[in-house]
């Protein structure tokens, strides 16, 4: 019992001292503003600051009320004070803006002047010099120091010069005049990540400054700025150069000032044509007037003439050889194509060709499968880059993109459907899907092939009907058509996919559409392209995708095992192995008695 008393004790004991403790955090919490006014309200109030100068520390109760913070209490910013404040003489510390405004001054701290400020340098600017301290009026209205009226003189009280320019320049003037989409200092060098330009990439400051007004059709339009200005530069010399990484190349501030900005009918104006032989000699020294004469502004796609007389000479050059360029380039075309022509119907019709390696039905799988291929590769990528030449070629019309894709897709899935038909129902099909089995040979064909490729042999591997290559695109055309249809449809059915299934699943199937068509079209034009294109034996074209016939020559030196094969076939018939002066007799045969089985 004694021992129960005991603990109960000091269990009250400790309930009373948390009670206390609470008590008196409630109590500072609760801090009221009186008891700072006490002091703060009298306007001869002052300190010492950092630099010695003697600062006022006087807060108007009226300019509080009607801040931004109006609802906040002096210890809700002034986190460290206590009633003991100020006997205890303990300064009170900086404001941590953080603690509300975490995002602004992560920014802020990125900043030319966060920066700064984390480095010790004295000076500089940090929240309270810009916003203010006890009279934070938001941006919106005239009090505030960060309205757009009165930025610039703002800033100037660190950035003098800079004010004084801007004042003096047609943004600065236009501003004055009430027009609000002049630029002021935050739209050039941002809000809470103020960026200092020196030393800057001459791209940034043309494209990510200077373009994000005069490249708007809204404002070029609604005051009467030239359209062209941004384009034109960037296909200048100097937009060119910076484009490609120059560091000393001219950005619009090297030609036309950077704070002070002027029209070029001001004789102030660096491109005013009184300054031009000095605003240029700063780069190219030795300028001359005629060297200046030149613009930089020099649209050569206008529709309309040059209003002097080298931007009508320029025009008129032009014109004169695009017609030029269409009709010689256009006559050469037409004739080569006529010439291209003639020789393949003239390589179709020659005897030197008897081997038959696709029969009717296979080549017009090829075909169909080839140009819905291709019909789905441009309208794909046009569709995922509709800025690109491919969604220009097509209209630039996104319904058109969409709907192609989409019937090409479903050609591509009907013709594989009847592919799964053909294999299993033809005895020509199974035999091709036999022949396409993957066997130990093929690795070891593979590895005759490396040590072939690399000098380390002279002997080629063997190849029977199909070999590794053949194997390796036709078991990839299989998996890529299986991949591509269903994580197609996917996308297409979106609303019934997501029905049973969440959304992501939707964006991973984009995702894998997407690289498995870059991986597709990488392997056609690679390894594709060069077997039945490039490869110097089939140059310009292995034409058996047309006719389904190749030349006894390629066909021993590529299929040996394969070629032996038919002449063995030969043999057991009674007929003689086929030869140079017996090919056109084996051609007219026909597929059925070249090959029994189809040769595919």
């Amino acid at each position: 019992m004694g021992m129960g008393k005991y603990w109960t004790a000091q269990v009250m004991a400790m309930a009373i001292g948390l009670a206390l403790t609470n008590f008196a955090a409630l109590a500072a919490a609760e801090l009221p503003d009186s008891h700072c006014l006490d002091c703060h309200a009298d306007e001869s109030l002052t300190k010492e600051g950092p630099s010695g100068r003697e600062i006022s520390i006087f807060v108007d109760l009226a300019k509080l009320r009607a801040s931004a913070h109006a609802t906040n209490s002096c210890i809700s910013c002034h986190t460290d004070l206590t009633e003991q404040h100020p006997d205890d003489e303990i300064p009170a510390k900086p404001v941590n803006c953080s603690a509300c405004h975490e995002k602004q001054s992560a920014t802020y701290g990125a900043s030319v002047h966060g920066r700064a400020l984390a480095a010790g340098t004295p000076g500089t600017a940090n929240c309270q010099d810009c916003h203010g301290t006890h009279e934070v009026v938001s941006p919106k209205f005239a009090a505030s120091p960060l309205h757009v009226s009165r930025q610039a003189e703002m800033c100037g009280e660190c950035h003098d010069q800079a004010a004084q320019d801007y004042a003096a320049s047609i943004h600065g003037t236009a501003l004055a005049a009430g027009v609000r989409d002049a630029p002021t200092c935050t739209d050039c060098h941002y809000e809470h990540r103020i960026v200092s330009f020196v030393g800057t990439k001459p791209r940034t400051i043309s494209e990510d400054v200077c373009s994000r007004c005069h490249a708007s059709e809204r404002l070029n339009t609604r005051y009467n700025l030239p359209r062209d200005r941004v384009k034109t530069f960037f296909e200048s010399y100097h937009g060119l150069a910076s484009q490609y990484g120059s560091t000393v190349a001219a950005n619009c501030g090297s030609c036309h000032g950077y704070h002070k900005v002027l029209p070029s009918s001001d004789p102030e104006s660096m491109v005013h044509p009184a300054n031009l032989v000095q605003t240029c000699g700063t780069c190219h020294p030795g300028a001359t007037e005629r060297f200046v004469s030149g613009k930089i502004h020099v649209d050569i796609t206008s529709s309309t003439r040059g209003d002097d007389l080298g931007g009508a000479i320029n025009w008129w050059v032009r014109r004169i050889y695009l017609v030029l360029i269409v009709g010689v380039v256009g006559a050469m075309l037409v004739h080569n194509l006529l010439l291209l022509v003639k020789k393949v119907k003239a390589h179709l019709g020659s005897d030197g060709r008897p081997i038959v390696r696709m029969n009717l039905s296979q080549r017009w799988q090829h075909a169909v499968l080839a140009v819905s291929f291709i019909v789905l590769a441009v309208t794909g990528f046009a569709l995922r880059f509709p800025d690109s030449w491919l969604a220009w070629l097509m209209g630039s019309s996104e319904p058109i993109r969409r709907w192609t894709h989409r019937i090409a897709g479903v050609v591509l899935l009907v013709v594989g459907l009847y592919h799964i038909i053909y294999v299993i129902v033809s005895p020509a099909g199974r035999k091709l899907v036999k022949d396409f089995m993957p066997s130990m040979k093929d690795v070891s064909d593979v590895w005759q092939a490396v040590r072939y490729l690399f000098g380390l042999s002279s002997d080629k591997p063997r190849i029977g009907r199909f070999g590794y290559a053949e194997k390796m695109e036709y078991w990839a055309v299989v998996w890529g058509t299986i991949i591509m249809g269903v994580t197609g449809l996917m996308i297409w059915l979106k609303m019934d996919v997501t029905a049973w299934l969440p959304r992501w699943a939707v964006d991973v199937a984009l995702t894998i559409h997407y690289y498995e068509a870059i991986l597709a079209c990488l392997a056609i034009l690679v390894w594709h392209f060069y077997h039945v294109m490039f490869d110097p034996d089939v140059y310009p074209l292995n034409l058996a995708c047309w006719d389904g016939k190749v030349s006894k020559h390629w066909h021993e030196e590529e299929h040996p095992l394969d070629h032996e094969a038919l002449d063995t076939a030969h043999v057991a018939e009674g007929q003689p192995a086929p030869a140079d002066s017996q090919e056109q007799s084996i051609a007219g045969k026909g597929e059925a008695e070249v090959r029994q089985s189809d040769s595919g």
